[in-house]
């Protein structure tokens, strides 16, 4: 299974800009920039798109682990923040981290514990980064 997105970029970095596009059309020359980035400019940015896939990814992986389990979720909302900061003279991604929150008729504590850890380890996603990934899970 291969998925597939494009960047088109012009000009420099501080005043270029430039589009992503996927092959399903969910992005469609979406609009990034430096401001969308690194200030609070219109448009998105590779951490933001980053964040998206981990809390998705996740929130699939942990599903699925409950289904296992024999449980299934009323509701798995989860949100990710990536954090990029300044690392020598570039930047690095230094972190994800997820915040859930989850209503699962039946599920014990321990049983949330376990299968949250779990995805969190396993998700496809998860074992792609090379960062720490913290979590806060509240089962309600």
């Amino acid at each position: 299974m291969n998925r597939i997105a494009s960047a088109h970029w012009s000009g420099n970095l501080a005043k270029g800009s430039g589009s992503l596009t996927t092959a399903s059309g969910v992005l469609s020359a979406t609009p990034y920039s430096f401001h969308s980035r690194f200030e609070q400019g219109a448009g998105t940015n590779p951490e933001e798109l980053l964040a998206a896939a981990h809390a998705g990814c996740f929130t699939m992986a942990l599903s699925l682990i409950l289904q296992q389990a024999g449980l299934t979720a009323d509701s798995l909302d989860t949100k990710c923040t990536i954090s990029l900061e300044k690392d020598g003279e570039g930047f690095a991604i230094t972190k994800s981290h997820l915040e859930l929150q989850a209503k699962i008729p039946n599920a014990t504590p321990e049983a949330f514990e376990q299968s949250v850890q779990a995805a969190k380890a396993n998700c496809p996603v998860s074992k792609l980064y090379d960062t720490e990934i913290t979590l806060e899970a509240k089962l309600i």
